[in-house]
């Protein structure tokens, strides 16, 4: 394979007008829309869905069974556990379909955040920098940024570093992480990287 070349399965569908970045992989009855914007070292498992006009980052994951809609965006080496939602559309109704690209909200995963298997997140929210969205949760507001949020809905229970680590603020508002990462904690939902 080329460095600059992405791979795909036989059985995915990759339509004209989609932009993949290289190193991306794309696995089996996955389908890439037109217009679709996939950085570079992706992987988009089994049965993955990308409709038009999505930006997806560099280093994203996206696990079996996720459909990214239109409105979602979903920034650098984001996490999306298997069979996750994301809605689009605040008030679907059959009968009155809401078809056009005014009718979605946008949905903001930014850099690093990580949403566990089979959570829902409902649209127009922002899940900011490193937020962690525990498995089964149902995100009805928006996430801080290295926040842990569990729950139906979605209730925060705790922080936790880019690479993965608990941070404990009880003794001090500023916690170094095991790859010696500092954060500090200013409020409950205002928790910053120093370094």
């Amino acid at each position: 394979m080329s460095e600059n070349a992405y791979t795909a399965h036989p059985t995915a569908t990759i339509d004209d007008g989609a932009q993949i970045g290289a190193r991306t992989r794309i696995w089996h009855y996955s389908h890439v829309s037109p217009g679709a914007q996939i950085g570079e070292g992706c992987s988009l498992g089994q049965n993955v869905f990308v409709a038009p006009g999505v930006t997806i980052g560099n280093g994203v994951k996206i696990q079996n069974n996720v459909s990214i809609y239109e409105g979602v965006i979903l920034d650098d080496y984001v996490f999306c556990g298997p069979s996750m939602v994301f809605t689009n559309v605040r008030t679907p109704r059959s009968e009155f379909p809401r078809n056009t690209s005014a009718d979605y909200t946008v949905t903001h995963v930014k850099r690093g955040a990580s949403i566990g298997a089979n959570a829902t997140v409902v649209t127009g929210i922002t899940l900011h920098e490193g937020a962690f969205v525990a498995a089964g949760a149902v995100v009805t507001r928006d996430v801080p940024a290295y926040t842990i949020v569990a729950g139906v809905p979605a209730r925060p229970i705790g922080y936790m570093s880019a690479s993965g680590d608990r941070l404990d603020f009880t003794d001090s508002d500023t916690v170094t992480d095991s790859t010696g990462h500092t954060y500090q904690k200013l409020s409950d939902t205002d928790i910053r990287r120093l370094s």
